[in-house]
Parts: C-alpha cells; sequence; structure tokens
C-alpha cells in the first residue's frame, strides 16, 4: 500500500529530482491548458516507479504548488483531480 511518508526520501535523489521535475513542469503545462488535471494524465509518459511518482504528486501539494481536489466518496487514485493550490 502507498505511503508518503515512505517513499518521499526517494524524491530526494538525483534520479527522484528528474521525475519531480518531469512530473512539475507537466503538471504547469496542464494547468495552463486546462485548470486541472487528474492524476493518470500527468504521470502518463513518466517513466519510473509508481509509488515514487505519486510521492512527486504529494510533495507538490506539500510545498504549496498543487491542492487535492476534494470528491464525494471513495476515489480511485489515478481519477484525484489537482489545481492550483
Amino acid at each position: 500500500m502507498y505511503n508518503y511518508e515512505a517513499e518521499k526520501h526517494k524524491i530526494f535523489t538525483e534520479d527522484g529530482q528528474v521525475m519531480f521535475l518531469k512530473i512539475r513542469d507537466k503538471a504547469v503545462i496542464l494547468l495552463k491548458s486546462a485548470g486541472a488535471f487528474r492524476t493518470e494524465r500527468v504521470l502518463s509518459g513518466v517513466c519510473g516507479d509508481g509509488w515514487e511518482m505519486l510521492a512527486c504528486l504529494d510533495r507538490l501539494v506539500e510545498i504549496g504548488e498543487l491542492r487535492k481536489v476534494k470528491q464525494e466518496g471513495r476515489v480511485a487514485g489515478q481519477h484525484e483531480i489537482y489545481v492550483r493550490a
């Protein structure tokens, strides 16, 4: 099961920073074009471990660049929606 605290340290490796920047740059592009995006959209085309990719998104939320939209009911992780914080 995914655990941000267990994955977070991987973001700060050289490979983790490359992945983080790719995801951040793609998020910026998607936000400019649509104003929001789903997890599956921002992660498509990025290669790497799925948990590490989710950690990159959680880090962007943690540092205030993104905000996860609250949705009713239980939502699959790939369908989470993000907007500018």
